[in-house]
């Protein structure tokens, strides 16, 4: 992923941990839990070539994106209204995570269904790995993918987080719990 050099950062303490926003001028353009994988390289220190992130906590696309999971965790949203700068991408990753932005919420697809989705039906391990590159996590609802057989199968900030979100959100059936 390439992140536009103007990209700045905010922290947000959330339900399921501490959580990483970035944003651009345009929008939206990563939202991460502490640890999780595929951490741009700015946040998870890989690299002393990579500049940290400028921290903005005004920036007002974060201070709105902070009100919005705020609500979100607390049961008060089902829906982000946010803009978002997704242009880090490649094109196909692109289409993967405007896919994910149409499976609503107290809904999961299958790899498959989104491999469909994207008219790309043979590509079902490349969508897979784009899924779990999304770099806007819960907004971009990469949670909400879940394996044919209606497994929970990989999330990049791990499964209990993709357990409690789907819970949340009313997505996983009683015999779940």
């Amino acid at each position: 992923m390439k992140f536009h050099p103007s990209i700045v950062q905010t922290s947000l303490q959330s339900p399921l941990g501490p959580m990483t926003l970035a944003a651009t001028d345009k929008g939206l353009a990563g939202l991460w839990f502490d640890g999780q994988k595929h951490l741009p390289p700015e946040l998870s220190g890989r690299s002393q070539a990579d500049p940290v992130w400028r921290t903005d906590a005004d920036h007002p696309v974060l201070k709105e994106t902070s009100r919005q999971l705020t609500d979100y965790f607390a049961g008060r949203r089902k829906h982000f209204d946010l803009p978002l700068d997704l242009a880090g991408g490649t094109g196909f990753q692109q289409a993967v995570w405007q896919a994910l932005l149409g499976i609503a919420q107290g809904k999961t697809a299958s790899y498959g269904d989104i491999s469909s989705r994207i008219g790309k039906p043979a590509a079902v391990r490349a969508v897979g790995a784009a899924v779990g590159r999304n770099p806007v996590s819960v907004i971009v609802p990469c949670h909400r993918v879940i394996g044919s057989n209606g497994s929970l199968t990989g999330y990049a900030g791990g499964l209990d987080r993709k357990t409690a979100l789907l819970k949340l959100e009313g997505a996983l059936p009683e015999s779940m719990f």
